[in-house]
């Protein structure tokens, strides 16, 4: 191997070390569930479809608040919106922080996930 090629091999697998570090693992709510004290906290990452929507927006500018539900299909967790609530029934996924008390409108919704970013399932 080249000098040049060696040092684009060990780039190449630094950066994806990197990138694969600053990502939180995915988890399914049921483990939130069973370990709440494992995760308070911390950043995680689930995915699943959205089945309840509390709050507002105006569509196409991010400007809004409030909170939803996911559902992964092993149990249920509330969000809170960092912006614009989701529609009702979108496939997301999303990273936030971990918390033992999420509430929102002056109503606790206990165990949550505070939003900071989101992602969409593409079509």
């Amino acid at each position: 191997m080249t000098r040049t090629l060696k040092i684009l091999v060990v780039s190449l697998i630094s950066l994806t070390a990197l990138a694969a570090a600053g990502c939180p693992e995915r988890r399914t709510i049921a483990d939130l569930q069973r370990n709440p004290g494992r995760y308070n906290g911390k950043d995680v990452t689930v995915a699943g479809v959205v089945r309840s929507v509390y709050g507002g927006s105006i569509p196409g500018t991010g400007i809004g608040g409030g909170i939803y539900e996911i559902d992964d299909g092993t149990g249920t967790i509330w969000v809170l919106a960092q912006g614009s609530v989701p529609n009702k029934g979108s496939e997301i996924a999303v990273s936030g922080t971990y918390g033992n008390a999420v509430s929102w409108g002056g109503k606790n919704y206990g165990n949550g996930i505070g939003e900071k970013e989101r992602h969409y399932r593409k079509r």
